[in-house]
């Protein structure tokens, strides 16, 4: 078995760049968490102007922002943390029990939220102050979409399941307000009081479903799934460059853990080989995965193409093209076969 994740070397060393980087993402969560104290001013103050149970629930949900905000920084903490000798892999899937809290979390709210639409629809009571309140609640909403903008960036580039999932609360929060927005600015304007009540039932409904998408992904991930379809064909056709009359690669396959990313693959060699020709070639497949992928743990387990027991190893794997497949497609010899 050869490994693309060698022991700690200095950072100027070769081949540094295989190692999986664990990053301290928690300057994003005290943002978000500043952020959901801003917000929840600001809704509570136009709720308490207006009466609006609309701005009620627009004003939970900010709650279950901030309680999520705190979950998410205390996660992205334990993902921080370096491998130790109980955890060779490192900690970084304590960021899907942030995004499964943060669903429940939405559960709950949605739930207060929609038992609190009821009883105003059999209840209902006018609003008071529509101008001035809607002004506060679009002010708390411009700061959420400045920051959901800001932790989507950072989700999509340190790919990071915790922050894609606050960031994707925090735009579901700003449409809300939005829609929040409009049911009180239509009560003002039409004196229909039970539309108010309505729309917050609908923002519950809406935030059940941003819940039950964040709980899902979160158990995905910690059921190992596997990278997206894309990565896993870019990596498929790195390694196809390797592929010859005497070279072959099977039994890829991968999986997400946090922001990591883990692979491994059968390179199959003739028997007849050196243990320094195939740890060489093992090297190259390593360094051009890791070159041309970007960050990645690579791991490569050398066979000999000649023994059966190469062969047939697991059920599911992500194919790459052999050596007759590269030849019918393109009709020119690969690898060590050009001249």
């Amino acid at each position: 078995m050869v490994s693309a994740i060698p022991s700690p070397v200095p950072a100027d060393s070769p081949g540094t760049g295989r190692v999986q980087q664990t990053r301290d993402l928690s300057k994003f969560a005290y943002l978000s968490i500043v952020a959901a104290v801003v917000t929840i001013t600001l809704k509570v103050i136009a709720w308490r102007i207006t009466g609006s149970v609309g701005l009620l629930s627009d004003a939970a949900e900010s709650v279950v922002n901030l309680v999520a905000a705190i979950a998410v920084l205390i996660a992205l903490k334990v993902a921080a943390m370096p491998a130790d000798k109980n955890h060779h892999f490192g900690h970084t899937k304590a960021e899907y029990f942030s995004a499964a809290i943060e669903g429940m979390m939405i559960f709950v709210a949605a739930l207060v939220i929609m038992y609190t639409a009821i009883d105003r629809f059999l209840n209902p009571r006018p609003i008071e102050n529509v101008g001035i309140g809607l002004a506060i609640s679009v002010v708390a909403s411009v700061v959420n979409g400045a920051v959901a903008v800001v932790l989507l960036r950072a989700g999509r580039r340190h790919r990071s399941l915790t922050l894609t999932a606050d960031g994707k609360h925090l735009m579901t929060d700003v449409w809300t307000s939005a829609g929040v927005v409009v049911g009180v600015l239509l009560v003002g304007l039409t004196h229909i009081e039970r539309l108010d009540p309505v729309i917050a039932f609908l923002v519950g409904v809406n935030i059940v479903w941003t819940g039950w998408r964040l709980i899902r992904e979160s158990t995905e991930g910690l059921m190992d799934i596997s990278m997206p379809k894309e990565d896993n064909r870019a990596i498929a056709e790195i390694l196809s460059r390797f592929v010859t009359s005497e070279v072959h690669f099977h039994a890829l396959r991968t999986r997400l853990s946090g922001h990591h990313r883990f692979a491994e693959v059968h390179v199959l060699v003739p028997g007849a080989w050196t243990v320094q020709q195939g740890h060489d070639l093992v090297e190259e497949v390593e360094d051009a995965v890791n070159r041309e992928f970007g960050e990645i743990a690579l791991t490569c387990h050398l066979e000999p193409s000649e023994d059966p027991r190469a062969y047939g190893d697991y059920v599911a794997e992500f194919p790459i093209p052999t050596h007759e497949d590269i030849l019918a497609q393109h009709g020119t010899p690969t690898g060590d076969d050009r001249a």
